[in-house]
Order: C-alpha cells, then sequence, then structure tokens
C-alpha cells in the first residue's frame, strides 16, 4: 500500500456527538517518550519528532486525538504537545481526554479521581491544551462499582460548559446503561482487538445498537499494553494474510478491527512518521470476509 497516498478519510467516518470524525484516528500515549509509556523513568522523546508527528497526522486527515493530563514522561507530556504542535486547533480537530486516573510529578500513580477531584483534572487539561471547553471527556475506571457520583460530576461540568461531550473507558455494559440515565455518552474506549475476550464483544454489540462510538485501544499492541506489540506475540494467522497482502501485521490488525462495524473508530499511536502514515492507510485495507475470520479466531 502507498501509505503516502492514502488519509484517514478512507476509513470513513463517525460523529462524536456533534462532531463528525475520520474513523481513523491517533492515540498519544505513545508520544512524550521512547519505549514503554506511563513510567516513571521513561526517556523523553525529542519534542521536534513529536510535535513532526502531530503535524503529519494532520496532513493525513486525522482530526480525532486520544491525549490525557498522565501521558507524560520526564520534560514532556502529550497535551504539551498537542499545543505546541497545532494551536490554534483546527475547527475540525477533536481532541478526546481522559480523567479518572492521576500520577504524581515523579510518574507514579495515584488513587483515583473522586468526584470532587475531577474537576481539577478537567481544569488541567484545559490549562495544559490551552482550551477554553474540552470536546470529549471520558471517565475511565477500574472495577464494576456504581459510577453514577463520578459521571454526574462530569455532566455538571459538562452543563456548565467546560466539556462538551462524554464518554466512558475501561467498562462494562452496565456501566454505559448506568451513565445513560445521567448524561449522553458519546464514546466508549475499551482494550479491543484480535482475540479480544467476549465481554468486549458484547460492550461493542451494545455500542452499535445504541449508535455509540466503539474505541478501542491497544487494538495494535494487545497484550504488550504500554510496552507495545511484540512480534514474537502474533498469531501465525495474522501474519499469513499480512504477507499475502502485502502489508503489516499492525495493518491487518487495525483493518479488521475497523471492519468490526461502522461505529468502531481506530487511535493507533507512534512516535513515527513512516509508522503513522502505515497505520493511516491501514484505513483503505478491505479484508475479505474469510480473512476476517481467518485472523480473528
Amino acid at each position: 500500500m502507498t501509505a503516502q497516498t492514502i488519509t484517514a478519510a478512507a476509513a470513513g467516518t463517525w460523529t462524536l456527538g456533534d462532531r463528525t470524525v475520520n474513523r481513523l484516528g491517533f492515540g498519544t500515549m505513545r508520544l512524550p517518550q521512547h519505549g514503554e509509556a506511563l513510567i516513571p523513568d521513561a526517556v523523553p522523546r525529542d519534542r521536534d519528532q513529536a510535535v513532526a508527528v502531530l503535524r503529519r497526522a494532520v496532513e493525513l486527515g486525522v482530526n480525532h486525538l486520544d491525549t490525557a493530563a498522565f501521558y507524560f514522561s520526564p520534560l514532556r507530556s502529550a497535551n504539551e504537545l498537542i499545543n505546541r504542535a497545532l494551536a490554534p486547533y483546527p475547527d475540525d480537530l477533536v481532541i478526546a481526554t481522559k480523567v479518572g486516573p492521576g500520577r504524581d510529578p515523579s510518574g507514579h500513580w495515584l488513587p483515583h479521581a473522586t468526584p470532587a477531584q475531577l474537576r481539577g483534572q478537567v481544569e488541567e487539561n484545559l490549562r495544559q491544551l490551552g482550551r477554553d471547553h474540552l470536546d470529549v471527556v471520558n471517565l475511565r475506571i477500574v472495577g464494576t462499582d456504581s459510577i453514577a457520583e463520578r459521571f454526574g460530576a462530569l455532566a455538571e461540568l459538562r452543563d456548565a460548559g467546560l466539556i462538551r461531550h462524554l464518554g466512558l473507558s475501561n467498562i462494562h455494559t452496565h456501566h454505559l446503561m448506568e451513565a445513560r440515565t445521567i448524561a449522553p455518552v458519546v464514546c466508549v474506549q475499551n482494550m479491543y482487538g484480535i482475540g479480544a475476550p467476549a465481554e468486549q464483544e458484547e460492550v461493542l454489540r451494545l455500542c452499535g445498537e445504541l449508535g455509540v462510538a466503539f474505541v478501542p485501544f491497544y487494538s495494535i499492541a494487545g497484550h504488550g499494553r504500554t510496552a507495545g506489540a511484540s512480534c514474537a506475540a502474533e498469531g501465525s494467522a495474522v501474519e499469513a494474510v499480512a504477507r499475502r497482502r502485502g502489508v503489516s501485521v499492525a495493518q491487518v490488525r487495525l483493518a479488521w478491527t475497523l471492519q468490526r462495524g461502522a461505529h468502531v473508530l481506530a487511535i493507533p499511536g507512534t512516535g513515527d512518521v513512516r509508522h503513522l502514515e502505515e497505520n493511516v492507510a491501514a484505513g483503505a485495507l478491505r479484508l475479505s470476509e474469510g480473512e476476517v475470520g481467518e485472523v480473528g479466531v
């Protein structure tokens, strides 16, 4: 595939509330550092390199960015890089961020925010991004307990004009139904990709029925998670399809994910312009029905 000639528009579009985005977006978790993300002693990435990746993404039609204030390494933060690279922001750019988790200045994890602390996290994202409102804020959770208080706190900030749209991350189906009784939910971010468990298939299905965008994370990395994809972990079926089609394994994984439904968005991340172009080009790759079944077992 000639990645340089393919833009994010090839993947088609979906709506996040009142905003239309290309289904092939960009996740910024890997931008602030080299190697594994979200660890205290990460090696900072060169700022100019990260800025170049973000600007190239927008040139290629990416208009949906995923970020968080806790995406940072020593000297670098994803939000700061986005601000530096793209402000003043294009009118069609949608920046989605996450609240709930937090890290102290040395990079160690803090307890998840209480309802009262969520406003501070929202305001921190506003300051770092240089915005007076956030396009999408996802409440990221751990566990199965009720999210009513925390989601309700974000709904109040939405009513106050600090947030345009609300989403959820790392949830179960009952969380989505509970949240929808409080405020509209435009997207769900869960770990999903080839080999996903049945529970995640159920979340994807429910989102489709409700018209909610399903935004997988780690769709390329899989069980590698914050450390990234491992070639040793690739299944022979995925590799076989990649060889036959003359594309990368990552492109097969992204294409398979996007073909799980018109409401599925992809947010692959990278700190390398060439990999970015390959990922965007995956939006034009259409696997046959047989190939989808072959790699999805």
